[in-house]
């Protein structure tokens, strides 16, 4: 039975994975300031970044989704993995070799299965890779020259061979000690009848790896007329490879799809392998699916796709009809982006991998500058299919594309398109095209407000942050998580009571059980870890999270002086509620027949002005 991850080496993989790199490598992050990173969020949908992470406390926090955590909460929620698993997953990532409580440290016995079948595809990659230069491979390596690659580009995208026999690879991965069932749950291998065959065989072979670089699956490519199988084929899903979420290329793209503001997306292995050697580095394909939602999101958070329409997605098609119909799934998605979407197709239908061979690498780059919006295509496309010569055709051409034109969400664009729309098809009545699109788009809207499912609703911030009394109070709590150095014994002095909304006031209680600012030091992630550690509620831990990461309204050279004036701020609240019920009860007695209680009050009312007063004075700034 797999040992316990030693509590020494799960440290040692938190202190080792720098959650800005780990994030970074899924997510564009830009500087927010104060020491932040912002990006867009992995775990929902947003147009603009709300998804912070604070490396120097090592934590993340969403302030559209509300959540949060660190380096190996991360890797567990984007990838679905057990906690051993994220751990194992990141010391992999790490170099570090982890120790087992209970029972001692077997090699791969306690590893768990997604490491497993990781290192299995790294091992199939590797034996691939080396077949390709024997002499069964040949027709592989002339498959590659005849496409104008050479065996450093093979080497580059890590090409190889799977060879004929039926199970090749099987037997040389069982000797390296992994299990027919992990072979075959890997989707390396199939069950046989004598045991565990190769899936891949006779047939030349890419890896497929994930955004971080691991490898996760194949795509393989038929070679020889006696294989009776499809052009193309493809592990199938495993708990490692979902094809609806894979883009191949994605991990040498990633860097310049962030940089470039850009992403290519083409239709095959060869494509991408083209548009990176002619000097298009920022081109993926999808592997063995059309291109789909899933892939969008991961996209999105490489472009930093937000409002400002400042990236753009280019999708290359042949001219062909197939690639018409490319272009219109392509355009059923368009909107789920917030940046351009654009189309690039050569017209002779040569796909970039053909076109480099024939025309070297400037047109292959030229292909993807000439790029046409992905909207005026998918309608040429549409009316390209009727006899534009003829009112009746004219007319069926309007009808055909007013729903395109329609579903186009932004007003201005899609008035600008019912414009060209009229242009092309020759009516020269921008009136008659208008009114044909909003009459589409009014059937389609009452259809939709019909059908249309309720929206996730974003987390609710911890209280109403337009409220002045509560933004101090998160201010000091922040502060408190932040820099309890800063906040001192005059917090901790405080009082439940100087706090009105419930979770702050639960927040309080868990700083002060965990020893007080005073036991928090200068802050970082020890300190957050404390406080964490310190409660079981979900609800508290994630507001605990939420203000490590949340910036502080102060410069880093402001913070000592805009910390004792939150906390001037917060006693003057203090004091002012305590003199609304002084006055409160000052109203309800008698000055004559109470005289007593009612000078006692008015000498406590006095002192309390004062105080007020002070404080004001110390709050300026908060």
């Amino acid at each position: 039975m797999a040992g316990r991850i030693s509590d020494e080496d799960i440290a040692l993989v938190r202190e080792r994975s720098s959650i800005a790199d780990v994030v970074g490598e899924h997510i564009q992050l830009r500087n927010a300031g104060g020491g932040n990173l912002k990006g867009l969020c992995p775990f929902h949908e947003e147009k603009s970044p709300s998804f912070n992470v604070t490396p120097s406390r090592g934590y993340w926090y969403c302030f559209g989704c509300g959540e949060g955590g660190d380096v190996i909460t991360f890797v567990r929620k984007l990838e679905l993995l057990s906690f051993a698993d994220a751990i194992e997953r990141l010391a992999q990532r790490a170099g570090i070799q982890l120790r087992y409580e209970q029972g001692g440290y077997v090699p791969g016995r306690e590893q768990g299965e997604r490491s497993r079948l990781i290192e299995a595809h790294r091992a199939a990659a590797e034996f691939y890779a080396a077949q390709l230069e024997t002499p069964e491979a040949a027709p592989g390596r002339r498959f590659l020259s005849e496409r104008g690659f050479e065996r450093v580009d093979a080497e580059h995208f890590g090409v190889g061979f799977a060879p004929s026999e039926w199970d090749r690879l099987a037997r040389h991965l069982l000797g390296r000690g992994f299990t027919a069932n992990e072979l075959i749950k890997g989707g390396l291998a199939r069950e046989g009848r004598r045991g565990p065959v190769d899936r891949f065989r006779g047939r030349l072979v890419w890896p497929i790896r994930d955004i971080t670089g691991d490898v996760i699956g194949f795509g393989a490519r038929k070679l020889l007329d006696g294989d009776d199988g499809p052009k193309y084929l493809n592990t199938p899903e495993s708990p490692i490879y979902k094809k609806s979420m894979v883009l191949y290329g994605i991990d040498l793209a990633k860097r310049e799809i962030s940089k470039r503001s850009q992403a290519v997306v083409v239709e095959g292995y060869t494509d991408v392998m083209a548009c990176h050697l002619a000097g298009v580095p920022t081109a993926v394909a999808t592997c063995g699916t059309s291109f789909g939602e899933e892939h969008i999101k991961v996209l999105r958070r490489l472009l930093l796709d937000q409002a400002e329409f400042r990236g753009e997605v280019v999708f290359t098609f042949d001219g062909d009809s197939a690639g018409q119909k490319a272009a219109l799934r392509a355009f059923a998605d368009e909107q789920k982006f917030v940046t351009q979407t654009f189309v690039a197709v050569q017209p002779d239908g040569l796909d970039p991998c053909d076109l480099r061979v024939k025309h070297g690498d400037a047109a292959v780059r030229d292909l993807v500058a000439a790029r046409e919006p992905l909207f005026a295509f998918a309608i040429r496309s549409v009316i390209s299919r009727y006899e534009l010569t003829t009112n009746e055709g004219r007319l069926a051409a309007l009808d055909a594309a007013a729903p395109l034109v329609a579903g186009i969400k932004d007003s201005a664009l899609r008035g600008r398109y019912a414009v060209d729309l009229d242009r092309w098809l020759g009516f020269m009545d921008e009136r008659l095209v208008l009114r044909r699109i909003q009459e589409v788009a009014g059937r389609a809207g009452g259809r939709a407000a019909s059908e249309r499912p309720a929206r996730r609703a974003s987390a609710p911030p911890p209280a109403d942050s337009a409220d002045p009394v509560v933004r101090i109070e998160a201010e000091a709590l922040k502060l408190a998580v932040q820099r309890p150095a800063l906040m001192g014994p005059e917090f901790d002095a405080l009082g439940a009571g100087a706090f009105t909304v419930p979770e702050h006031v639960a927040l309080y209680g868990l700083v002060t059980a965990a020893g007080g600012t005073v036991a928090g030091g200068p802050g970082g992630r020890e300190w957050v870890d404390m406080l964490l550690a310190a409660t079981e509620d979900d609800g508290l831990r994630a507001l605990a999270t939420r203000f490590a990461v949340d910036p502080v309204r102060a410069d880093l050279a402001g913070e000592e002086r805009y910390g004792q004036a939150v906390l001037a701020r917060l006693a003057e609240i203090a004091v002012t509620r305590a003199l609304v019920q002084i006055k409160a009860k000052m109203e309800r007695l008698n000055p004559v027949e109470q005289q007593q209680d009612y000078n006692r009050l008015f000498g406590e009312l006095v002192a309390l002005e004062q105080q007020r007063r002070v404080l004001r004075e110390r709050a300026v700034g908060a």
